[in-house]
């Protein structure tokens, strides 16, 4: 899939990318479908977040199959894949590594040697989260968004692709500790998990107390994920399209010119702190994805609104007002995007 060269390609050759993007994507969705039974929103959205190059938070009550979906997409790559059970007593030696002395047993000199934790792998399963301390949430912080690790004043990379996939129970559950803003702000996505619903909870019935025991199909390997990503990196974004994103994110501010709805709208009533400008590459890059599994290699204003919830709702901070009056930050995502007019530009 040649992907560098996209500006110079022909109509026919960027047609034909488009097709086999989306062509594999929808296998490697298939693939998933045969293991996990509906969310097929959510699977959709995690697919996205791996071909846009970035992490997911995945919340939900136990028992909705959201480490079996992780664990169903790392079956379904051919990359090292390692799951991490956060704990209240889970260390950040636990996560990133350690040094530890080790003895040459010929000369029986001792030194230091770095000793790789879970988070070297590719496809890391951060399971519930939100169950260690805060101390240890924050090891994933440099693995997150520089793909290193440091420890002792040396710096180790991360292949690529790499990929985090955290799950949390809801913040009101005992136990639980909230994540920091700064760690929120390195997901491009956050998915809520919802219940199946009738059809489905049959089915997952079916298949969980039968005989049969279906597993998912190896479908991509690294090389062919990093083309894929390059692929997205390559999508034409219309300058007005961009100016949209721009204007959206700006929009959550509160206190700015910008805020939706001036000063007596949602943002400046409820919105403590809005949106960075990583909340602006979630939902352009996101976008791009969009529209390649549409077959098109421009981004339009739909692609964009599509992505507003899984980029935006965990970058809002509400305040008290909101907690009051009982408004979460989905409420507040869909009143930015009706107050925030696309211009009639088309798209």
């Amino acid at each position: 899939m040649a992907t560098a060269e996209s500006a110079q390609s022909t109509p026919a050759e960027v047609k034909a990318q488009c097709d086999h993007f989306r062509a594999t994507f929808l296998k490697l969705k298939g693939e998933i479908n045969k293991v996990v039974v509906g969310h097929s929103e959510v699977i959709e959205a995690v697919l996205i977040a791996l071909f846009a190059g970035g992490n997911v938070l995945l919340e939900g009550v136990p028992g909705l199959g959201k480490t079996l979906l992780v664990r169903t997409l790392a079956q379904a790559l051919t990359l090292p894949f390692s799951r991490i059970q956060f704990t209240p007593d889970l260390m950040p030696a636990d996560v990133i590594g350690t040094n530890v002395v080790m003895e040459d047993p010929a000369t029986g000199r001792r030194k230091f040697e770095f000793q790789r934790g879970p988070i070297f792998a590719q496809v890391v399963l951060a399971d519930e989260i939100n169950r260690a301390t805060p101390k240890t949430q924050s090891a994933l912080l440099e693995a997150m968004q520089e793909r290193s690790v440091t420890v002792a004043g040396n710096s180790y990379k991360l292949e690529k692709p790499f990929l985090v996939l955290a799950t949390q129970n809801p913040i009101e559950q005992e136990g639980t500790y909230p994540l920091p803003e700064a760690q929120l702000d390195r997901f491009i996505f956050k998915v809520v998990v919802g219940y199946s619903q009738m059809d489905d909870l049959m089915t997952i019935l079916d298949r969980t107390t039968g005989a049969d025991n279906p597993e998912a199909s190896k479908v991509l390997d690294g090389p062919t994920i990093l083309k894929m990503q390059d692929l997205v990196r390559n999508v034409v974004v219309a300058p007005h399209v961009k100016e949209y994103v721009a204007r959206l994110v700006l929009a959550t501010h509160p206190g700015a010119a910008t805020a939706a709805g001036g000063s007596s709208g949602p943002t400046n009533k409820y919105i403590r702190c809005g949106a960075s400008p990583r909340g602006a590459q979630a939902l352009l890059l996101g976008a791009k994805v969009k529209a390649l599994i549409d077959g098109r290699f421009h981004a339009s204003y739909a692609d964009v609104r599509a992505m507003a919830a899984l980029s935006l709702r965990h970058r809002l901070l509400v305040n008290f007002e909101a907690e009051a009056d009982k408004v979460d930050t989905d409420q507040l995502v869909k009143a930015i995007l009706d107050l925030t007019p696309t211009e009639g530009a088309k798209a």
